[in-house]
C-alpha cells in the first residue's frame, strides 16, 4: 500500500499501484510490530474518514509496553534499585514483543546482570520493562477478549512444558474460565483506558484474585476459539458492522 498525498483524498491511497474505492472499514491485524509505515497508512485511512478498528491513537498505547505499564527501564538499570523495591525473581520484558517473545524470567541478582549484558552486547541503547514476578501465575495465565467494552472470551492458558509462560503460541494448552465480577472489571476498564474496541487482555493469578499484566491491541483468537467454543469472529464482524452503521448514520 503506497499513500499518494493530494488534494482528492479518494485516490490517495494505491494499492500495488492502482488507486481503488475506499473501503467501508480497515481492520488492522498489527500490534507490537506497528512500523512507522504501517501507522501511517492507518492514519491516513482515518483522515479520510474510513472507520479504523482499532485506531492508530490506541494501537500506539500498547504498541510501547513501557508506556501502558508505565513502569521505567533504561539502560545502566541499577540492579540494587530492582532488588529492593521489586525483588527476585523478577519478569523481564523487551518494549515489543508478542507471542511470548522477549520475555525472560531473571531468578537471581546474577541472572539480571547477565541479561543486562547480553542485551549491551547486542545494542548499547535498549530499553526493557522489569516486573514483579508472581509465583501464584507460575505457567499460567488467564486471556480476557473484549469487544466494544463487552468480555466476549476468557479463557486459562496453562504451559504444557513447565515454563513459567503460558502462550498457546509457545505450545500452551487452553481452559475455558468462568468470568467473575473482578476478571470483568479489570478487564474491562483496562481496555477502555487504552482507547480499545478490540483488546486482548492478559491477567495473572495473584492470591485468589487477578492482576493485570499486559494488554494487546492485535489479540489473536483462533486459539479462543478453539477452546472456548466460542465464535469469536462473528463477534468482531457484528461490532464493525453496528460500528460502520453507526458511522454512516
Amino acid at each position: 500500500i503506497d499513500i499518494f498525498v493530494n488534494k482528492d483524498n479518494k485516490n490517495s491511497i494505491l494499492v500495488n499501484g492502482e488507486s481503488l474505492p475506499l473501503p467501508k472499514f480497515v481492520f488492522p491485524r498489527t500490534g507490537s510490530g506497528t512500523t512507522y509505515h504501517i501507522k501511517a497508512v492507518i492514519r491516513h485511512f482515518e483522515r479520510m474518514g474510513v472507520v479504523v478498528v482499532n485506531g492508530s491513537d490506541a494501537i500506539d498505547n500498547v504498541k510501547d509496553k513501557l508506556y501502558s505499564h508505565q513502569i521505567l527501564a533504561q539502560s545502566n538499570l541499577d540492579i540494587d534499585f530492582v532488588e529492593k523495591n521489586i525483588g527476585f525473581p523478577a519478569i523481564i520484558k523487551t518494549i515489543s514483543g508478542s507471542y511470548g517473545r522477549g520475555v525472560f524470567l531473571a531468578e537471581t541478582k546474577k541472572q539480571l546482570r547477565q541479561l543486562l549484558t547480553m542485551a549491551e552486547l547486542t545494542k548499547k541503547s535498549y530499553n526493557i520493562i522489569i516486573q514483579e514476578f508472581i509465583k501464584d501465575t507460575w505457567g499460567k495465565d488467564l486471556r480476557v477478549l473484549v469487544v466494544n467494552g463487552k468480555v466476549i472470551g476468557c479463557m486459562m492458558r496453562q504451559s504444557q512444558d513447565k515454563d513459567f509462560r503460558a502462550n498457546i503460541s509457545r505450545g500452551g494448552h487452553g481452559f475455558p474460565y468462568e468470568v467473575n465480577e473482578q476478571i470483568e472489571w479489570l478487564s474491562t476498564e483496562s481496555s477502555k483506558a487504552l482507547d480499545l474496541d478490540i483488546a486482548g487482555v492478559d491477567l495473572l493469578f495473584d492470591n485468589g484474585g487477578f492482576k493485570i499484566c499486559e494488554v494487546n491491541s492485535n489479540p489473536g483468537f483462533e486459539g479462543m476459539e478453539t477452546f472456548t467454543k466460542k465464535n469469536i469472529a462473528e463477534e468482531i464482524v457484528q461490532f464493525i458492522k453496528m460500528k460502520i452503521g453507526a458511522y454512516d448514520e
